[in-house]
């Protein structure tokens, strides 16, 4: 076990790494590499840059590019100066950047003029035709080599700071407070607008190095990320588990499976982060057997026990189940590294050390005995509000103070969490309340299922009535009729999907960061359903 940093927060992080680990390395990435030394002398040099522009303490700054070297060294710039750093999903359209740049107050945005598919410079173009849209941003940093009318390159950020004293930097860095707001990251609103979600320095630090003290992380480890740094799971829980145990961060710019291997190759990465997607692409890929994986030890990762274990199979033996939301820091609740493989597969590990779990009834609120199913709340390491929302933050928190992370789950007797889904996806079939990962779960165990998903769709009589996706092993070929059959041996009647759809594993509906978009699963029921309560023969 190492010990955790000393310094609760991110200027004084950096310091303290560069004090004990200053020659080794610290980032790789688009062909450069740093070590910690040369970490903070860069990052210092855009601090210089972003004060020079005027960018204080409790500013916005926010940052919208791809796993660049500099968007970790923006991060740590804005940081230092203890303004707060405002994370753009770069799958953002133009009246979603909008969106998140004005309802944050951003008053500097650094940036790529495109990346993949988004042409950002075009889309701010329209935005800032009218100066009112954005009334707080006064400047835009942009990494185009290119010369872009109105903009600042980020030569030009840095040549602004070259008279800012390094005591300039130093006295803003040392005003830092451990409770003060270091991120503001928007989660994904599927039915509102997305939360800012602030996160505090001091939590960053120690939440992140017990995730890393799970994972079994050394000074030695080189973390993988492809997981775009715009999501918690990247900046939050990846990079400051590998931060405040000296590792290295070893960026991709955007997820490759090909370009993935060779880098996991040739940096010799010990540590995964990713998502079940990531995961079978890089196994499917058909060059995979020409790269040697074998530095792989650890990872973290969600999804289905057999997703877990496919990950396993790539090489990260060590593998961690995670549980968490943006909200609490990313993960609460990790699997140890040295736990067992059914451990690790059929559970999310134990509460972090500073965090707190308790499950309750969601109708009463009485809390639940261990072994009983109710939603998954929170108290520790959680977010301190959501940004100029007051309402929401009030929503999001019970009369005793706990989380209510809208999850369902169980505590077994040795005190791990079991993850039972969302407490939304909760069907209600007939009057009877149904948890779909029961059903999931049943259909996994057999021999022809390689994944399942169970949603409710609407009924006429019944209110809802389960569906079950289902993605069948190569070569498989389960009927309805046998899945039927295989559930009704394992479940109570109401239990059992009424509902079957056959697909292949890459037409799930994916969100941009990898998750299943399970809310989207009942349109692949539509016309069934339709045709049923039309009475014609589904």
């Amino acid at each position: 076990m190492s010990s955790m940093p000393e310094s609760r927060t991110i200027p004084g992080l950096i310091d303290e790494l560069v004090c004990r680990f200053p020659s080794r390395p610290a980032l790789v990435g688009c062909g450069r590499r740093f070590t910690y030394v040369e970490l903070r002398n860069e990052t210092r040099r855009v601090a210089k840059g972003l004060w020079a522009l005027g960018v204080r303490k409790g500013d916005k700054v926010a940052i919208l590019m791809g796993n660049r070297p500099e968007w970790i060294i923006a991060d740590l710039a804005i940081t230092a100066l203890g303004a707060v750093m405002v994370g753009i999903n770069t799958w953002a359209t133009k009246r979603e950047l909008e969106y998140q740049l004005r309802h944050s107050d951003t008053n500097v945005l650094i940036m790529v003029d495109q990346f993949l598919k988004q042409d950002y410079l075009a889309m701010l173009g329209e935005i800032i035709q009218d100066e009112a849209r954005l009334p707080l941003l006064g400047h835009v940093v942009c990494l185009s080599d290119q010369a872009q009318p109105g903009l600042k390159s980020l030569a030009e950020l840095v040549g602004a700071g070259v008279t800012v004293p390094d005591a300039t930097i130093a006295a803003a860095g040392a005003e830092v407070a451990p409770q003060d707001v270091a991120y503001i990251l928007y989660t994904s609103g599927s039915t509102s607008a997305p939360k800012g979600v602030q996160l505090q320095h001091y939590a960053l630090i120690e939440n992140m190095w017990q995730i890393g003290e799970r994972m079994h992380v050394t000074e030695n480890d080189r973390l993988w990320l492809a997981v775009s740094l715009f999501w918690g799971l990247g900046c939050e829980n990846a990079l400051f588990n590998l931060l405040t145990h000296g590792g290295c961060v070893v960026l991709q710019e955007h997820f490759e499976p090909g370009e993935a291997l060779r880098m996991i190759d040739k940096e010799r990465c010990t540590v995964f982060y990713g998502t079940p997607n990531m995961v079978s692409a890089l196994i499917e890929h058909p060059q995979r057997a020409l790269h040697d994986l074998s530095s792989l030890r650890t990872s973290g990762t969600i999804g289905t026990p057999e997703q877990i274990e496919r990950a396993s199979e790539l090489g990260a033996r060590e593998i961690c189940n995670i549980y968490g939301l943006t909200e609490t820091y990313g993960n609460c609740c990790v699997t140890d590294a040295h736990d067992s493989l059914a451990a690790r597969l059929t559970t999310v590990g134990r509460p972090l050390a500073g965090v707190r779990i308790r499950i309750v009834d969601p109708t009463t609120q009485v809390p639940l005995e261990s072994g009983e199913t109710g939603e998954i709340r929170v108290r520790g390491y959680v977010t301190c509000g959501y940004y100029k929302d007051d309402a929401r933050t009030h929503e999001a928190f019970d009369d005793d103070g706990w989380f209510k992370t809208g999850d369902l789950g169980f505590l077994d007797s040795e005190g791990r969490l079991h993850f039972r889904g969302r407490l939304k996806e909760m069907v209600k079939t007939g009057g009877i309340n149904v948890a779909p990962v029961e059903v999931e779960e049943i259909l996994r165990t057999h021999p022809a299922v390689a994944a399942a998903f169970v949603v409710g769709v609407p009924d006429a009589t019944r209110d809802e009535v389960l569906a079950a996706v289902v993605v069948r092993r190569p070569g498989a070929d389960a009927t309805e009729k046998v899945l039927e059959a295989h559930c009704r041996s394992a479940l109570a009647a109401y239990k059992v999907p009424r509902l079957f759809r056959f697909v292949e594993e890459d037409e799930l509906p994916l969100t941009v960061t990898g998750k299943l978009q399970k809310n989207r699963l009942p349109e692949l029921f539509s016309k069934t359903v339709a045709r049923r309560s039309s009475g014609t023969p589904a």
